[in-house]
């Protein structure tokens, strides 16, 4: 499975690296994909999220397992 994004689905692109001389080579920028605990329904689990998702707030992330765990005792 490659590196995407699970909320907003972004994914790698491809292009070309330019030498000086012009020479083109095939290359693939991947997003900067994050595996973080994310909140989805009240049920903590962990997604892949591009870093543009964590910072716009489009996902709740859940609190850490000790603090769950403290809380519910």
């Amino acid at each position: 499975m490659g590196k995407f994004c699970e909320i907003c689905d972004k994914r790698a692109m491809s292009g070309h690296r330019i030498s000086h001389s012009d020479r083109k080579a095939n290359r693939r920028w991947s997003p900067n994909v994050q595996k973080v605990r994310v909140q989805v329904g009240g049920v903590p689990m962990r997604k892949n999220v591009c870093t543009r998702c964590l910072r716009s707030g489009n996902i709740e992330r859940a609190l850490p397992r000790a603090t769950t765990v403290a809380t519910e005792a």
